[in-house]
């Protein structure tokens, strides 16, 4: 089956933060997604302590607003798909404490619309995706009560569609993507039963094709980042069992740049961080030799899950 090239990732991840090409001027506004998705995966590897977690804190905090949302970098504005990785980096490193957490809550709950929908950033676009960061930031900081949470669970129901998948808003188009995001807004919200396990199941494990690899939609190619959002949405109904896990494996591994590092969508493509961690959190999933386990509905890992939520956790006093 061949072998996850850790080493070489490692190297690839690190080298990032010094590259000045093209595409990373292009992705400038990414780079809270980027940091999250390269240091998720470092952290998985086993290698998170190699980054510099000072500068990295102090920078994620420059692209703080005075709002309490965070941006893509600083100069930028801010967004809930920016403060959620924020909010991730930070639970990584376990420095939630360093910001102000009623702050952030208070920009994330005024982005709920009257339908419990949430808008991404104060433009007002409507997205599920917009509700599972949400839902996850403010559940990773304790603050779920800030918000209409029943609300925002009927929301992310009435976009499930006839084939069991969900949309980006009631009626959209049922995609991978937009299932993971709202089966993790609901399994986090508590609102797991509005999901027909069984119809969504056959959809998603239909995803598979010859390959062994993932696509997000019926008559598309495989992507590697479906190994991700298809298993995780499948991991969280308990429905894994239903595709070939040792073929999805194989497709994973055969994206592997062996000389350079780094995971591309489909074999022989370039590599990107995106890419690189959607395999290497796809192969956790399937508990991949050498992987630390990641938490399937707040894509952290589960270590870090539990610290945040189980740490401190007052003892019983022994008799």
């Amino acid at each position: 089956m061949g072998e996850l090239s850790i080493a070489k990732h490692v190297d690839y991840i690190k080298s990032l933060d010094k590259k000045k090409d093209l595409e990373t001027v292009l992705t400038e506004h990414l780079r809270m997604s980027g940091a999250y998705w390269g240091l998720t995966s470092m952290d998985m590897m086993g290698h998170l302590e190699e980054m510099d977690k000072e500068a990295i804190v102090s920078w994620l905090l420059r692209c703080q607003h005075e709002s309490g949302g965070f941006s893509g970098n600083i100069d930028h504005d801010p967004h809930v798909l920016y403060t959620l990785s924020a909010v991730q980096i930070l639970a990584l490193y376990d420095e939630l404490d360093v910001i102000n957490k009623d702050k952030v809550a208070a920009y994330i709950s005024q982005l709920q619309q009257e339908d419990g929908s949430f808008a991404g950033d104060e433009w007002g676009e409507i997205d599920t995706r917009f509700s599972y960061c949400a839902i996850c930031c403010l559940s990773l900081l304790k603050r779920l009560e800030k918000i209409n949470l029943t609300k925002a669970v009927e929301f992310v129901a009435a976009c499930k569609n006839f084939d069991g998948g969900f949309g980006c808003t009631p009626g959209g188009e049922s995609h991978a993507g937009q299932i993971f995001c709202c089966v993790g807004a609901l399994a986090i919200g508590g609102g797991l039963h509005h999901v027909d396990k069984d119809l969504l199941g056959w959809w998603l494990c239909e995803r598979q094709v010859k390959s062994g690899g993932l696509n997000g939609r019926p008559e598309k190619l495989p992507d590697v980042c479906y190994s991700w959002w298809v298993l995780s949405s499948l991991v969280m109904i308990d429905r894994a069992h239903w595709i070939n896990k040792d073929k999805l494996k194989q497709f994973i591994l055969d994206c592997q740049d062996k000389e350079h590092g780094g995971i591309s969508d489909r074999p022989d493509d370039a590599v990107d961080v995106f890419h690189t961690y959607f395999g290497i959190a796809g192969l956790s999933l399937l508990e991949y030799e050498g992987l630390k386990p990641i938490d399937p509905a707040y894509a952290l890992p589960v270590d870090v899950v539990d610290r945040i939520f189980y740490s401190c956790e007052k003892k019983q006093p022994s008799h």
